[in-house]
């Protein structure tokens, strides 16, 4: 499994990009807010990846951060008619963080607004994806989340991802941020959750 590319931007269009890295070309699918946060052509570039293998073809899809591969992966995996072609026009069409709360609040009608989200795919989503955000949609309901919010939800959908029930994983990273204070980036909370987890 190819988890990450890191190497220089050959090409850049809104959906595709071309990482040269060592000498080799590798073209990875991207969405729109991947998009807005890569550097110029010939800057450096780390994308998160995530290989889908087909019977005619290896597609890299490529993610600027976690919380949008994670979402790419709840995605894929867990809604029934998703594939990854329309969870990058999710990811496209809206942030991570208004997805979750549209989620937990079942405004279907603000998912059927993402292009190719129709009306039953959006009731799909809310439906199997509601018990898997679980109190992390919460965070992201009413008023605009803080920094410390945002980060304790990305950490927690990074375990969900992971394989972690919704309650296990807001428990371990509460457990977390009271261990190594709130400052700590979400890379280090998820680590020390999954140790605790052992």
């Amino acid at each position: 499994m190819i988890s990450f590319l890191k190497g220089k931007l050959a090409e850049a269009l809104p959906t595709q990009v071309v990482i040269d890295v060592n000498g080799v070309g590798y073209e990875v699918l991207i969405p729109l807010s991947s998009f807005d946060k890569l550097p110029m052509p010939g800057g450096e570039v780390t994308l998160l990846t995530h290989l889908a293998i087909r019977d005619d073809a290896h597609v890299l899809y490529g993610f600027s951060t976690e919380t949008e591969r994670d979402l790419f992966r709840l995605l894929i995996r867990h809604v029934s008619g998703i594939g990854p072609k329309l969870a990058l026009n999710v990811l496209s069409g809206t942030t991570p963080a208004s997805f979750r709360a549209a989620v937990g609040h079942g405004d279907v009608k603000a998912l059927s607004c993402i292009s190719g989200v129709g009306k039953k795919t959006a009731e799909r989503i809310v439906v199997e994806l509601k018990d898997k955000l679980g109190d992390e949609a919460a965070l992201t309901s009413g008023a605009a989340p803080t920094p410390d919010d945002q980060k304790m939800a990305d950490a927690i959908s990074a375990l969900i991802a992971l394989g972690s029930k919704p309650k296990d994983a807001q428990d371990a990273i509460r457990a977390a941020i009271t261990m190594l204070g709130p400052d700590q980036p979400v890379d280090a909370l998820v680590r020390a959750a999954l140790q605790k987890g052992k």
